[in-house]
């Protein structure tokens, strides 16, 4: 995690899924509590045209951005991926309305060509996502602020909620993996052990959850 200079930020949207829309009320929150969750950026890519001093582009959190802006904050805090690939960057992207956020069936129809070119694994996700969103009657009605992240026993009995929950995290901890490698030297040797006892761990769960008796 790093505190980065929003200067630093370049204006760019390729992954913004959705307008930012009203955001008065998540700066009035980021305002009193702070901002609890940071944004995810990656180095801006060369061939961009973005101004000089501009070496940053937003992948997920374009609302944060937009809220501290509103703030009048200099920094933000975020999450870097030194070496997301575009197709890792749209499934992060992506991943905030198929998984997490209850957006509107509108808002999930907007999205539904770039999750068919750039995750056709998640197809059956999105149409999840499309029901739970016709279930609360969000045809039109504006989204709700993500839901706080909770420990898993906390998903609910709910199996496809559960399921929901658990590729999150999956996937956040894919991302800070990937970031933990780039500077995996510089981790003291307590905790570096402690990562890798808990990371065993999950290595001895993986076949009981694929079916294997080993």
């Amino acid at each position: 995690m790093e505190q980065v200079p929003l200067e630093e930020i370049a204006a760019d949207a390729t992954f913004r899924v959705r307008v930012p829309g009203d955001v008065a009320e998540l700066a009035v929150s980021m305002g009193r509590l702070g901002q609890l969750d940071p944004v995810d950026l990656r180095p801006l890519p060369a061939a961009s045209a973005e101004g000089p001093g501009k070496r940053w582009q937003v992948v997920a959190g374009f609302r944060r951005m937009e809220a501290l802006r509103l703030l009048q904050r200099e920094k933000v805090l975020a999450r870097i991926h030194p070496m997301l690939a575009e197709d890792d960057a749209w499934a992060l992207a992506l991943a905030g309305p198929l998984f997490g956020e209850p957006w509107t069936v509108a808002n999930l129809d907007a999205i539904a060509v770039r999750v068919r070119a750039s995750l056709p694994w998640a197809e059956p996700v999105l149409a999840a996502a499309r029901r739970r969103a016709a279930g609360r009657g969000g045809s039109g009605a504006p989204a709700t602020p993500a839901p706080s992240r909770k420990p898993a026993a906390a998903a609910g009995r709910d199996p496809t909620a559960l399921a929901h929950h658990l590729i999150i995290r999956a996937y956040e901890l894919n991302q800070d993996l990937a970031a933990a490698c780039e500077g995996w030297s510089a981790i003291p040797s307590a905790e570096r052990k402690l990562v890798l006892a808990q990371l065993r761990y999950l290595a001895r769960l993986l076949p009981m959850l694929e079916g294997e008796t080993t």
